[in-house]
């Protein structure tokens, strides 16, 4: 059964699959752009390691401990592509990813450390037992997904901070937030990951792309106009 989420990942990688579709500006000059087909991949990757290496199946909960990042969307899109809810608020979870692993033990099935910088090969340093290092496992994942299972449309999809559920069928029409056509879309990762989701996803839905921005970059007209961003 394809529900959004799978639908939409479909439109990514084959319309204008070598556009950027996420632009990431991060602290230190960090920019990392992503076409549809590499935000696939990058998912595909994603939803196979949670698949294969963690047994997720449709309706397993995975709660995501990140700020509003390139790679936090990334894992919504991955779980959300297998089936699964996601949860940001602290409720339990199946699965805990985190960019804080050293805070949470024993509380889940699994915890996956994601380190933040783009060309972080594994996580800095050692992490506690029993954690899995995303940025060096997630290579070696396929870069094609096939689900085990079925998703169900009428299972949730995500769990928001105010309580407020979204069920997989009307990811993109109700909790996504509407946008034009076509547009470029800055999103300030200060709004926090739930309206960085909601954005992007309305952006991608209108065949958009999205420029995601750390709090601490300075968001100059050199750098608007560089990136071609209008509209919202």
């Amino acid at each position: 059964m394809n529900i959004p989420a799978i639908e939409l990942m479909t439109a990514l990688r084959s319309g204008h699959a070598t556009s950027p579709r996420l632009t990431w500006y991060g602290p230190d000059s960090e920019r990392v752009e992503l076409s549809g087909r590499v935000l696939d991949n990058w998912v595909a990757k994603t939803s196979n390691l949670l698949q294969d290496e963690l047994d997720a199946e449709p309706g397993m909960r995975v709660r995501l401990d990140l700020p509003a990042h390139w790679k936090s969307l990334i894992w919504a899109l991955a779980s959300w592509q297998l089936g699964m809810e996601t949860l940001l608020d602290g409720g339990g979870a199946d699965f805990l990813v985190t960019d804080k692993p050293d805070t949470f033990q024993g509380q889940y099935d699994a915890v996956v450390a994601v380190a933040l910088p783009a060309l972080a090969m594994r996580w800095p340093g050692e992490l506690p037992d029993g954690v899995i290092d995303y940025a060096s496992e997630v290579r070696s994942h396929g870069d094609v997904f096939m689900a085990h299972a079925d998703p169900d449309a009428s299972g949730c999809a995500l769990s928001g901070r105010d309580g407020q559920r979204h069920l997989h069928g009307d990811l993109l029409s109700a909790f996504a937030t509407p946008h034009e056509e076509g547009v470029r879309l800055l999103v300030s990762a200060a709004d926090g990951l739930e309206a960085a989701l909601a954005n992007s996803l309305g952006a991608w839905t209108k065949g958009g792309s999205v420029v995601l921005a750390h709090p601490d970059v300075e968001l100059t007209e050199k750098l608007l106009a560089a990136e071609r961003i209008h509209g919202g």
